[in-house]
């Protein structure tokens, strides 16, 4: 059995395949934190609400999403969906199984921090009879958004690596190339140590950045949710 080839090794780190790859995966986060955003608001502010049946909804789908596996969230709506008519290609099943998983999670986060404001402040914003939107958009949400970094780069970071699921319904990003290249020339541990060196610099870079806004916004930390 042949050993471990170094240069073969460093040789991947020049093949365009894998770093179109790198592109791909960061796409696949991108996108759905961008979308988890739009979607957690929405939901956190469905949690915190004083109708009942809103907080039900609220609760019921972070329940699913954040108690049942990613892998099988990703097979049902890629695999599953068509049965009731709906059909997905890869690219869209991927992007819209990672924004949903990311919005259960993303609105804790956002619940957390807007939890972790002062309620005087709010209250005081309202006797000025500010109405509510406006409230939230000037009072709430620029403290609570200081609360909120760390646990979001948390979640951004882990998103990053749980792209990597997304290859078994053939999605070419990253794993998936790298399991293509592998098949092709056998250089199993060469091309998985390269994959792993790329994912490593994409999460250490994305670290850089939360330290950065941590230190831009001076925040404080607040309760992350795990995966």
């Amino acid at each position: 059995m042949a050993g471990f080839d170094f240069f073969g090794f460093l040789s991947y780190f020049g093949n365009a395949f894998l770093w179109e790859g790198v592109l791909i995966t960061l796409g696949l986060t991108a996108v759905p934190i961008a979308g988890g955003l739009a979607l957690g608001t929405f939901v956190a502010l469905m949690r915190m609400s004083d109708r009942p049946a809103l907080v039900r909804i609220a609760r019921f789908y972070i329940w699913i999403f954040r108690g049942t596996p990613l892998l099988i969230q990703l097979v049902i709506v890629y695999a599953g969906l068509p049965q009731l008519g709906l059909r997905l290609g890869v690219v869209s099943a991927a992007l819209v199984t990672l924004t949903l998983n990311e919005t259960a999670y993303l609105s804790e986060i956002i619940r957390s921090g807007f939890m972790g404001v002062p309620a005087g402040q709010s209250e005081a914003a309202r006797s000025l009879g500010l109405p509510t939107w406006l409230v939230i958009w000037k009072v709430t949400l620029p403290q609570a958004f200081r609360l909120m970094i760390p646990p979001l780069g948390n979640s951004v970071n882990g998103l990053l690596k749980s792209t990597s699921i997304t290859s078994v319904i053939s999605m070419e990003e990253l794993m998936r190339r790298s399991q293509m290249l592998m098949q092709q020339k056998f250089d199993v541990l060469e091309v998985f140590a390269c994959a792993a060196v790329l994912y490593l610099m994409m999460t250490t870079g994305w670290g850089a950045i939360q330290r950065w806004l941590e230190i831009r916004f001076k925040c404080e930390a607040a309760p992350a949710t795990e995966k």
